[in-house]
């Protein structure tokens, strides 16, 4: 289908080196494309949905946006209200979906529906839905606090009709194969986040060591040379668990517990290595000129998207059986 049939190391080899873009939006974007609208369709759909909307995207040609997340569910993927309800040999699909990444632009969603009014993880499924069907509503584009380069719609659907062809793989398996794509797109957004970090660590020495406060350099102070050795620390352990995580997935292994733990990390360091450093840059790190200030904005989306830091935790600790059962 025009890929070039290559292990999932290689997306995290690209991912990383995406990471030298100075924003987030473009990384997070791509992403979208290659690991989160796309991995459903390529291992579960039918020949006749791959060479209709897999190949173009994979070459280029078209934009894919991914429908998950509604108003009233974000990170609980299971209780989204969209429907698409079967009639005949179409689809008819009724609801909205909310921060969608590339929404505005797309040529097709990977939207998720309920396609029964049986138990919440198995009356959903995947459909493949060209985004210039009537009764499809970009409603606006949503103005971010960061993220800013990248657009985000808010949408819906009001009767729109789809083939029933357009299903991938089996109907009511919408769920679980949602759930096996976030561990690809979890995986991307730690690999982006790398050097983006080391980037703002090397910045802040270079700006530290050569603005003066009380006729000495910032960075002569040892609270702040210690502060950027530990900052610097941190992202080399995460940079180890996501290479350890890359390893087993590749192998074949379900890595659901590492891959969260991995996200939960990028997104707390994110937010420490970001603030810690914007600190120590002062006023001007408060201005829109420098790049601290853009990814203190850009990557704080990481805690939030593609599943919150509280869900990375009680998918943790559901994995060491520390939750109570149901």
């Amino acid at each position: 289908y025009g890929g070039m049939g290559l292990d999932f190391s290689y997306n995290i080899a690209v991912a990383e080196e995406l990471g030298n873009i100075h924003c987030g939006g473009i990384p997070m974007a791509i992403g979208v494309q290659a690991g989160m609208a796309t991995p459903a369709l390529t291992r579960f759909g039918s020949d006749e949905l791959k060479k209709q909307f897999l190949v173009p995207t994979i070459a280029g040609d078209v934009v894919a946006c991914l429908g998950i997340s509604e108003a009233g569910a974000g990170s609980d993927v299971a209780n989204i209200k969209t429907t698409a309800v079967r009639k005949g040999d179409e689809y008819v699909i009724n609801g909205g979906k909310m921060w969608t990444t590339s929404g505005c632009q797309a040529d097709w969603m990977c939207l998720l529906a309920n396609t029964s009014e049986g138990p919440l993880h198995r009356n959903k499924s995947l459909l493949c839905l060209p985004m210039n069907l009537p009764g499809i509503h970009v409603a606006k584009k949503i103005d971010k606090l960061g993220m800013r380069s990248s657009d985000t719609a808010q949408i819906f659907f009001e009767d729109v009709r789809v083939p029933s062809k357009n299903l991938i793989g089996e109907e009511g398996k919408g769920f679980t194969y949602q759930m096996l794509q976030f561990q690809e797109e979890r995986l991307w957004a730690v690999a982006t986040v790398l050097t983006p970090l080391e980037t703002i660590i090397q910045e802040t020495i270079d700006y530290t060591r050569q603005r003066k406060v009380f006729d000495q350099s910032v960075l002569h102070n040892q609270a702040v040379h210690f502060r950027l050795a530990e900052l610097a620390t941190e992202v080399e352990l995460l940079r180890s668990l996501l290479y350890r995580t890359v390893a087993l997935y590749v192998e074949g292994n379900d890595v659901t517990k590492f891959a969260s733990m991995a996200k939960l990390k990028a997104g707390r360091l994110a937010r420490e290595v970001t603030d810690s450093c914007l600190q120590f840059w002062g006023g001007m790190g408060f201005t829109s000129e420098v790049l601290v200030s853009r990814f203190y904005r850009d990557l704080r989306l990481l805690s939030i998207g593609g599943g919150t830091d509280e869900t990375m935790l009680s998918i943790i600790c559901k994995y060491m059986e520390t939750l109570p059962s149901k």
